[in-house]
């Protein structure tokens, strides 16, 4: 389905990227992994899928980074055709004692990047007459949550930017949606888990049962493979009109 395409998913040595860029490896497509975990790792799994894999480790919150992970993907492949904004960071405090530094890097991180990604690709997408941005942006980039005022604003931008460069393609061949999960149990999520479990004293199965029913009226995760087939879904043709959305996946957790 994806032969000869190119897919560039940043953030993408674990967790939520990892499992797209495996759903995108499947159907074909050659992977960009670009991340900090285990890269490795993550180039033997995309390699048992049989398809070339470039990797990158650019730091995504520097603009300059981003241009030489760029023009990597181009000089290796000739273009990136699938790109996938997922690099994210988390910081939880009340807005009074959130340290600014770590307000500077969630949004480099979380919301710069993507603009700076998107600015590349574009003019190669539109030379092809065919390009699928997808932008991760998360539950939270539709409602809040205390205690995130960085990573909900943040988000709501990434929803915001995904808006926009869906109406400035919206008579080509490019899409640009957003995928919006609830609880996902990343490394990111675990550290949370392991946060309330130690700060009340209880079992991680418990602290999991307690985070999933504040929000999640489904009581599960989402996982990164359900993730990367809705990827795989806005890359078919069956998503050629499917354009600006900011496709939540959580459990119920708007529902309510």
């Amino acid at each position: 389905m994806l032969q000869g395409k190119t897919a560039l998913v940043t953030g993408s040595t674990s967790g939520i990227g990892l499992g797209i860029a495996k759903a995108l490896a499947a159907r074909g497509a050659n992977i960009v992994l670009n991340g900090f975990g285990d890269v490795e790792g993550a180039r033997a799994q995309i390699e048992a899928l049989g398809v070339p894999v470039l990797y990158h480790g650019a730091d995504m919150s520097r603009p300059h980074d981003i241009e030489d992970l760029m023009r990597a993907a181009a000089a290796r492949f000739g273009r990136v055709d699938i790109l996938v904004n997922n690099a994210g960071i988390q910081h939880v405090a009340p807005i009074e004692t959130f340290a600014p530094e770590r307000w500077d890097a969630i949004i480099a991180i979380n919301l710069s990047s993507a603009f700076h990604t998107i600015r590349l690709a574009l003019p190669a997408m539109r030379a092809a007459g065919w390009g699928r941005i997808i932008n991760v942006a998360s539950v939270h980039g539709l409602v809040a949550s205390v205690h995130k005022s960085a990573y909900v604003a943040a988000k709501h931008g990434l929803v915001g930017l995904t808006k926009v460069v869906a109406l400035e393609t919206a008579t080509t061949g490019i899409t640009c949606n957003a995928i919006c999960p609830g609880w996902v149990l990343t490394p990111l999520v675990q550290q949370q888990v392991d946060a309330k479990a130690a700060a009340l004293g209880i079992s991680n199965e418990e602290a999991t049962r307690r985070l999933l029913g504040e929000k999640e009226p489904s009581m599960q995760f989402t996982t990164p493979q359900e993730l990367g087939e809705l990827a795989v879904f806005f890359c078919s043709p069956a998503a050629n009109n499917v354009r600006g959305v900011a496709w939540n996946m959580d459990g119920g957790w708007l529902a309510q």
